[in-house]
C-alpha cells in the first residue's frame, strides 16, 4: 500500500480555492449601481463589498484595483491603427490606451 506523502501547507490553501465557485447576482441596475459605488468609496471591489454586505469574511489585504476590458484582435488592430503603432505591439498599444484614459479623467478635471 503506498504511502500519501504530506502535502505542503500552500497547496492546502490552493486547494480550497479551487473549490470556491464563483456566483454571479442577477440584480437590478439600482442595486448593481448602488453597491459599485460603495465599493468604489471604500477603496475595495465590488466582490469585497458584497462580502461586506453578506458578513462574510474579506482578505484583509489590500488589493490593486484595476479597470479592465476584453479586446478582439479587432480592437488592437482599430487602436494599433488610432495610435500609429504595430497591432503585435500591445505592450505599447496597452501603454497609449492608458494614457488616453489619463487624459480623459485631466479633461474632465479641467471643466
Amino acid at each position: 500500500m503506498a504511502s500519501r506523502k504530506k502535502l505542503p501547507d500552500r497547496w492546502h490553501k490552493e486547494k480550497q480555492a479551487s473549490r470556491a465557485v464563483q456566483v454571479a447576482f442577477d440584480l437590478g441596475e439600482k442595486v448593481q449601481t448602488v453597491i459599485r459605488r460603495e465599493a468604489l468609496e471604500r477603496g475595495i471591489n465590488p466582490s469585497d463589498r458584497i462580502r461586506q454586505i453578506l458578513g462574510l469574511k474579506v482578505n484583509a489585504k489590500p488589493k490593486r484595483l484595476r479597470l479592465s476590458i476584453s479586446l478582439a484582435e479587432t480592437d488592437f488592430a482599430n487602436l494599433a491603427e488610432e495610435f500609429g503603432l504595430d497591432p503585435a505591439d500591445r505592450v505599447s498599444i496597452k501603454q497609449k490606451a492608458a494614457e488616453r484614459l489619463v487624459q480623459h479623467v485631466d479633461s474632465q478635471d479641467n471643466e
